[in-house]
């Protein structure tokens, strides 16, 4: 639907220079393909071509490791219906988010002063005499007859825009034909003029046309593909949209059924059981060797399903219901990067001779990237603030859904697309408008961790934030009225159909009534027994201090 649209984005080379432009490029273009392999492969022909250096393309490679965490992300999202669920849900699928915007913090500026990730790879690859070979196959040898029967897509067109190749502009892609035949012959060929000739020896002029000597390839198509798409006269676009929903239908459904038949299947002692042993560590003194197996874990499981956004999306659910821990969600996302970026080793060492070194160099970038952000934010326990910060927004979450849907906007579209803009805009708008909001971040952040644990290191005015809006500090207003809107949109068509003699009197009564039960639903001690007190908690001052919000909040 959109792979057109991505391979266009590569062509602004020049844009691509900036480490920041870059860092968005990788983001958006994998948030548009829903795929870092394949934007991965984008980047190794570019680079294979000449088109861009290995220097340019490492912060690309770091775009793709945070635009490939949004699956997850967006499958947390179908778990909203039951607060606590949704709190743990989300909490286990943006741990993976902060770890990669985290690493990109650091090491991007890192890199940038240093350069560490090109060097020590060119290192790797002039040390050892690798050869080229053929990627194993997996799960694609069970997945891909399914897929192939429903589309088959030409990759090369995304990358032929990517490198400015005019003839893919107007190609589908579609597959159409699967088995062809390219013949190469040497012909005589007619050119503009002696500087096109193949070399001066075979350069011939007659009057005012020169022809060359050149090895022309003329592909023949010999057999049909015979998937359902092959023959059907829509467009890319209508394709796409028609896979996007069938494929949003079967992820949706899987994970319901998903989360029905192991809620079935895990109760009682048997849940009991089973959360203890993968929640489990070692005993001590080897307790820490537990959250490394779970890395090595996460990277198997990974490297046999050969993609990152699968596992960690089957894990999310697991977290929602309960079944493993946040912290246990955390090594295994930590080891599903590790495994994505094997696989991509190994697909890089199935390339041709001439281009072996860039595309293994860029594989081995991406390895070591996630290699290096472990080594940051999880062998030492204080260092894990991916944790408490998923944890965090899983409170907020919980307490406000709709901020869900904002998080998902605003950290992987709104912010890639600002920080694009202002590179565009060139290095001093990037400056003059991004310094100070950095550090205004960095003072926000310093002045929270201290109003937590050193608040006498503060002037008293600062050891709340009271002294502000309460918008600029809360997300009480704001829920308000996205509360009352959505109330006011649910119960639009009742309203509508409700006759103007009465339409006050029934919105008053029924208004009433359903305060009423929901004072009830908390007073009773019996059905606050069925709730976890974290959530009624936050719920129940907003409906006691304001009426009208029950109705948003039920």
């Amino acid at each position: 639907m959109t792979g057109k649209a991505a391979g266009e984005i590569f062509t602004d080379n020049s844009a691509l220079a900036n480490p920041l432009a870059g860092l968005v490029f990788g983001v958006l273009v994998t948030l548009l393909v829903q795929s870092s392999s394949t934007s991965s492969s984008i980047v190794v022909s570019m680079v294979s071509s000449g088109l861009v250096t290995v220097q340019t393309a490492v912060p690309i490679i770091m775009g793709t490791n945070i635009g490939t965490s949004v699956t997850n992300t967006l499958v947390a999202m179908t778990q909203a219906g039951d607060c606590s669920t949704f709190r743990r849900a989300f909490a286990g699928a943006t741990v993976h988010d902060f770890f990669n915007w985290l690493s990109v913090l650091v090491l991007l500026p890192l890199e940038v002063a240093t350069g560490y990730l090109y060097i020590l790879t060119e290192l790797i690859i002039d040390s050892f005499n690798i050869q080229s070979g053929e990627a194993p196959e997996l799960l694609n040898v069970i997945t891909d007859p399914l897929t192939e029967s429903i589309i088959q897509l030409d990759k090369s067109v995304i990358s032929g825009i990517a490198t400015g190749d005019p003839e893919s502009r107007n190609r589908s892609l579609i597959k159409t034909w699967c088995i062809t035949f390219t013949n190469t012959t040497l012909m005589n060929v007619t050119v503009l003029g002696p500087e096109n000739c193949t070399s001066p020896s075979l350069c011939w002029t007659d009057g005012l046309l020169t022809s060359t000597l050149k090895n022309v390839s003329e592909t023949y198509d010999l057999q049909k593909c015979k998937h359902v798409f092959v023959d059907v006269a829509l467009s890319d676009l209508a394709v796409g949209l028609i896979l996007l929903a069938l494929s949003l239908l079967v992820l949706c459904s899987c994970l319901v059924f998903i989360v029905k038949l192991l809620n079935s299947m895990l109760k009682g002692q048997v849940a009991h059981v089973i959360k203890k042993i993968l929640n489990t560590d070692f005993p001590f003194p080897f307790s820490w060797v537990t959250g490394y197996i779970a890395i090595v874990v996460g990277a198997a499981m990974t490297f046999i399903v050969q993609s990152s956004s699968v596992f960690t999306s089957a894990i999310t659910p697991l977290v929602g219901i309960g079944v493993i821990s946040i912290e246990r969600a955390y090594p295994l996302s930590l080891g599903a990067n590790i495994g994505t970026t094997t696989t991509a080793i190994l697909a890089a060492m199935a390339s041709p001779g001439d281009t072996l070194g860039n595309s293994l160099q860029i594989a081995l970038v991406h390895f070591l990237f996630n290699i290096s952000g472990i080594l940051l934010w999880y062998p030492i326990p204080f260092t894990r603030i991916p944790i408490r910060l998923a944890k965090g927004l899983g409170d907020i979450t919980a307490s406000y859904r709709w901020f869900a849907v904002v998080y998902i906007v605003c950290c992987f579209f709104v912010l890639p697309l600002s920080i694009f803009g202002l590179s565009m805009a060139g290095r001093q708008a990037l400056v003059w408008v991004g310094l100070p909001l950095v550090v205004v971040l960095v003072a926000v952040v310093t002045i929270n961790v201290l109003q937590r644990r050193c608040p006498l290191w503060l002037p008293a005015g600062l050891h709340s934030w009271d002294f502000l809006p309460l918008w600029a500090h809360s997300l009480e207003p704001l829920d308000g009225v996205v509360t009352s809107f959505a109330a006011r949109c649910c119960c639009c068509c009742k309203c509508c159909q409700a006759t103007p003699g009465n339409q006050d009197n029934q919105g008053d009564a029924g208004h009433e009534e359903l305060r009423g039960k929901v004072h009830n639903m908390y007073d009773d001690p019996a059905l606050r027994a069925e709730k976890e007190v974290d959530c009624t908690k936050k719920i129940e001052p907003k409906i006691l201090n304001s009426n009208w919000l029950s109705w948003g909040l039920v």
